[in-house]
């Protein structure tokens, strides 16, 4: 929605000015003491007693900043619920990547020093965040606004070249918010930019107009360093509000607003900008209280001290008194006494007259022993003041690598545990100060980032629901193809061969047996069903301890050699149990740091393994001496198998000769009883003789 359709420009400006000068007197008190500390760290002070003050704020400081934070944050994105979940695993790993090269890109590390620095001095340290795109026009006319990679906010004629999340360095004197005891009762807050003529008319075509109408744009800056780097320059304050759900653009001392719009980013919590990075604070009000101020008193009495002995060491010099009555001894004495002569024979003219007034008793010194004593009362006050400051501070003396020999390396460790308990809800503050930065910067990329810059930053290629589905859809008819080929030949008389998948590349195979872009991208995209926690490691903004590194990494190693022993022999005995020794694996595994490097290759072997044990075995590989007993088998058996084969022909043949045999008879049987038969019938035809009466 364009600047000013629904809000009246000149009423919200009004409006904001008030609160941000209600807001300026609310914090102002707190304004000019960091003023006054930052002079002091910066020995900016009167440059005659800056050379006379003990420099304790800068060396609490330098031994703090190591302490809280040493190293630039490493975010880790981890699923919420650690099982296996290939799409919630891609959404993950790709998140992570982005998230280190934003690190990179964006200069974290010298972000977050610069926070420090705020934080140990001025007790508040904060961030903000915004997404940036770069735009070019389409060369092939009007895209639809449903293809993939558009946005709602994205013109069809324009698309995205490249996209980022800056994350900008706020000083703590441009950052505001309503005045609230809690943070979570904060309505607004708002950060001053420095602009240039350019940056502005770039930013705000017409708002040009307003400021020389009104005569805004005036300078802003705390001291004259601040004053001169911001000379030439427009500041404009820019203000999330969240009861109104607007974000603001007033140039400083403006009554007319530059812009007001809904707010670019659609966040979680609303606000671009993580809960600051907080010293001491009461319950009652949000404005934090320096830690210098608790030690201030001692240190202005060490800079007392400090000018006091300084004073009293310049005093420590030898002085010569002598008579001056004398014009033949003085000239010799005074000659004697110079300072660039250290060892020079001086005669005497009148060397009676020098020995009649006693010789060395003609000179007197002026007692040095009492400043002496002086000076060495004052250190051991300034050193006990010292020792004041470290116990407010809770710097320990092993903190600081002071410790005596006769203690032990027991003795040493102890009192570094103790001595590190103050400064741990320091670098508590700056890790969680970190860790919500990263957030931030995670649900923006989440949010905001096409699917094309996601696998381009991360390195991860994945394919889209069209594309796996075109794969499928050629690999389908390919087979059919293959199958049709075989039926073919079959019709024609050829022998048929078993219709074989065409081949496909590994790379190819394994895109395959991954999640889809889309599904990725459509569970980054949804808060609701988004499972994931961003978060670094809880020690990975100060400096580790390479022993205790290297302790833990040996435990892990122990514990999955110990533990692989183990389940090794139970394996062989009882493949059933595999599941559940992986399964143990892993929660084992995800208790060491260390181990979580490892903890997809664990997972991808454990479901190997499983596999591979619920499989059915193969029979086992024969001995020799079973293979001979084998053979001896197999020829007893052919041998048996030959004798029934010979016993069945015999029988056979036997049968046969029998059945030709009867055959035979009954054949002989036959012509004799034809024979017979002819013989009757002859008979009977023959005539027969007359019979005689």
């Amino acid at each position: 929605m364009p600047a000013g359709e629904q809000w009246d420009l000149a009423k919200v400006g009004a409006h904001w000015q008030q609160e941000i000068e209600r807001a300026e007197r609310y914090f102002k008190s707190w304004v000019d003491r960091c003023v006054k500390i930052e002079k002091i760290y910066l020995q900016q002070t009167e440059q005659q007693s800056a050379k006379r003050r003990f420099p304790m704020l800068w060396a609490n400081i330098s031994v703090l900043q190591p302490a809280v934070y040493a190293r630039v944050p490493q975010p880790v994105v981890e699923r919420r619920f650690k099982d296996s979940q290939p799409v919630a695993r891609m959404g993950s790993e790709l998140v992570e990547r982005n998230l280190a090269f934003t690190a990179d890109d964006a200069d974290l590390d010298s972000i977050m020093r610069a926070v420090r620095d705020d934080f140990l001095l001025c007790a508040r340290g904060t961030v903000w965040l915004r997404y940036e795109a770069d735009f070019e026009p389409l060369d092939m006319g009007v895209v639809p606004s449903d293809a993939p990679g558009m946005r709602d906010d994205v013109s069809p004629m324009e698309q995205i070249t490249d996209e980022r999340v800056c994350i900008d360095y706020v000083h703590w004197s441009d950052f505001l918010h309503s005045p609230a005891r809690r943070w979570k009762d904060v309505t607004w807050v708002a950060r001053r930019v420095p602009m240039t003529d350019q940056e502005f008319d770039k930013r705000f075509p017409d708002g040009r107009a307003s400021l020389a109408a009104n005569g805004a744009g005036s300078k802003h800056g705390t001291n004259t360093i601040d004053r001169a780097q911001n000379e030439g320059k427009i500041n404009v304050l820019e203000i999330w509000c969240k009861s109104e759900n607007y974000s603001v653009w007033i140039a400083e001392g403006s009554p007319v607003a530059l812009e007001v719009s809904e707010p670019p980013l659609k966040l979680k919590g609303f606000w671009p900008c993580p809960r600051p990075a907080f010293g001491t604070l009461s319950t009652g009000s949000l404005i934090p209280v320096p830690d210098y101020v608790y030690y201030q008193g001692q240190c202005d009495e060490i800079d007392i001290l400090t000018r006091r002995i300084n004073k009293l060491t310049d005093q420590l010099r030898l002085k010569i008194f002598y008579p001056s009555g004398d014009g033949s001894v003085s000239p010799a004495i005074e000659k004697a006494m110079r300072p660039e002569n250290d060892t020079v024979m001086v005669p005497i003219p009148e060397w009676a007259a020098f020995t009649d007034k006693g010789g060395s008793k003609a000179i007197v010194s002026l007692p040095i022993d009492d400043v002496q004593k002086v000076v060495v009362a004052c250190i051991e006050a300034r050193k006990q003041l010292i020792e004041d400051v470290y116990q407010i501070t809770g710097i320990s003396d092993i903190v600081r690598g002071d410790t005596q020999a006769s203690e032990t390396a027991t003795a040493q460790r102890i009192k570094s545990q103790w001595g590190s308990i103050r400064i741990r809800d320091r670098q508590s503050e700056l890790a969680r100060f970190a860790r919500d930065t990263v957030a931030l910067a995670g649900e923006i990329i989440c949010d905001q980032f096409q699917p094309e810059t996601l696998m381009l930053v991360s390195g991860i290629q994945l394919l889209t629901a069209a594309q796996k589905q075109q794969i499928q859809m050629q690999m389908q008819q390919a087979q059919m193809v293959a199958q049709q080929a075989a039926m073919r030949a079959q019709q024609m008389g050829q022998p048929a061969s078993p219709p074989q998948q065409p081949p496909i590349p590994p790379e190819m195979q394994q895109m395959m047996q991954q999640p889809t872009i889309d599904e990725v991208v459509q569970l980054l995209r949804n808060d609701s069903v988004r499972g994931f926690r961003i978060d670094i490691e809880t020690d990975s903004t100060i400096e580790p301890d390479e022993d205790a590194e290297k302790q833990r990494r040996m435990e892990f190693v122990q514990m999955v050699g110990g533990f692989m022993q183990q389940a090794g022999a139970i394996a062989q005995q009882t493949p059933m149990l595999v599941p559940v020794m992986v399964e143990t694996l892993l929660f084992a595994a995800r208790g060491f740091r260390a181990g979580r490097q490892l903890e997809n290759t664990l997972e991808q072997v454990g479901a190997q393994l499983s596999q591979a044990a619920t499989a059915p075995k193969p029979p086992p590989e024969p001995t020799p001496e079973d293979m001979i007993n084998l053979r001896t088998t197999q020829v007893k058996a052919q041998a048996e198998q030959t004798k029934a084969q010979l016993g069945v022909a015999e029988a056979q043949i036997e049968h046969r000769t029998t059945v030709e045999q009867a055959r035979g008879d009954m054949a002989m049987q036959r012509m004799q009883h034809l024979h017979d038969a002819q013989q009757a019938a002859q008979q009977a035809v023959q005539p027969q003789p007359p019979a005689y009466q």
